[in-house]
């Protein structure tokens, strides 16, 4: 390969370029990668790969290898996703849903394929044909897409400066996976007293009633709509609306330090409790809301409400014949009984948990600052914006 940056196309940069054969669904035998296996930033995670036993021999192509470019090619969000095996432990192949780009050894070193390729998700995603439900990506599309290809000297050094950054988000990544399981861990202190015994159990109907606000929706007011995430993970603002732009006559109203619940799939532990960003936003009757009692702490409740001990309780009151419209109502989750110590006692858990949660955040926007970061450098690195001696010396 000349010294030269060199303009070509995949078919021409690849030994082959061909869908995945495997079957969707598989139960056990060889490894197959499917779509949830290509994750962004270039990386493949074998804990969600499947297995089969094969029915049939499969060609060639189909038997993975280091260094093959795997490209979601099939269905809405992950399509044009893309990432390179840099390690292959054990026999696989890929399902029919993926297109396995198998480069050319003599024009790309390892790891530079997955670095280009991973940035051409938009560019895939405006190539795609098919309906809205059913998108696809043909292996005969991605062959035609051009490419810049750097002298192989070149591109060492830039899988080099990338592998670097991208060892430090591992490391953050890695450390706060550390941090949430000791958090886990750590959940057991909301229901022990001052000397390590568990609380006494009481209901949740003595530390907080059901107290709904309902406010008329009307046209030309505007309104903020929130909505629960399952596992007790907080709120989601879904947006300002005006009141004539919906079906609801009246809705109900968020306060801060209330709890508040989705009657919908309780079962899924969407509850929690109202910080105050969200107070005053609103919510349909399906999200009925509590007060709590003067000696329960919201900051208390608030972790509480990320335990599996009281989304189980949550699941086991669930009514209803079809699984996913099962609902939970208001006095069945009072009728649930929790150790509760006291408020001070609370107080201190409240603060313990808080401090690791803390952590955790502070380490996820730092690797989600870093991942912007990665970003632009390896953008700024292809098209040349960013000079690659500079970029050594600052990595």
């Amino acid at each position: 390969m000349s010294d030269q940056w060199v303009e070509t196309t995949l078919e021409d940069a690849c030994r082959s370029i061909k869908r995945g054969k495997a079957p969707k669904y598989v139960d056990e035998g060889r490894l197959v990668l499917n779509q949830k296996c290509v994750r962004d930033g270039n990386r493949i995670d074998f804990s969600l790969a499947r297995q089969t036993e094969l029915s049939r021999a499969l060609p060639e192509y189909a038997y993975l290898r280091v260094g093959d470019v795997l490209i979601n090619s099939t269905g809405r969000g992950t399509l044009g996703r893309a990432a390179e095996l840099r390690e292959l432990s054990e026999p696989a192949t890929a399902d029919s849903h993926i297109t396995i780009v198998r480069p050319d050894p003599e024009r790309f070193v390892l790891g530079f394929a997955g670095l280009i390729l991973s940035m051409r998700k938009a560019d895939f995603e405006s190539l795609q044909t098919g309906s809205t439900n059913q998108t696809e990506l043909s292996a005969k599309t991605i062959a035609s897409v051009s490419i810049v290809l750097p002298p192989i000297r070149v591109q060492e050094r830039i899988v080099e400066i990338i592998s670097a950054v991208d060892d430090q988000i591992s490391a953050l990544d890695d450390e706060a996976r550390a941090l949430e399981s000791v958090y886990r861990a750590a959940a057991s202190l909301l229901w022990c007293t001052n000397d390590g015994n568990e609380a006494d159990l009481r209901f949740l109907g003595e530390a907080m009633h059901l107290d709904v606000v309902r406010t008329r929706m009307e046209a030309g007011k505007t309104y903020h709509l929130a909505g629960v995430l399952n596992a007790g993970k907080g709120l989601v603002d879904k947006d300002e609306f005006d009141g004539a732009d919906t079906e609801y006559t009246a809705m109900n109203v968020l306060r801060e330090n209330q709890v508040v619940m989705r009657k919908l799939t309780a079962w899924e532990g969407p509850i929690t409790v109202v910080p105050v960003e969200f107070d005053g936003f609103v919510a349909s009757n399906e999200f009925p809301t509590f007060t709590l009692a003067g000696d329960i702490a919201p900051g208390w409740m608030k972790h509480v409400c990320r335990t599996p001990r009281l989304w189980a309780e949550m699941q086991s009151r669930v009514v209803g014949t079809v699984q996913r419209r099962k609902r939970l109502n208001p006095d069945q989750l009072l009728s649930v009984a929790l150790p509760i110590p006291s408020r001070p006692e609370q107080e201190q858990a409240a603060e313990a948990l808080d401090s690791i949660e803390g952590q955790i955040a502070e380490l996820r926007a730092e690797g989600a600052s870093l991942r912007q970061a990665r970003a632009r450098l390896l953008a700024g690195l292809l098209d040349r914006t960013i000079d690659i001696e500079s970029a050594e010396l600052e990595v």
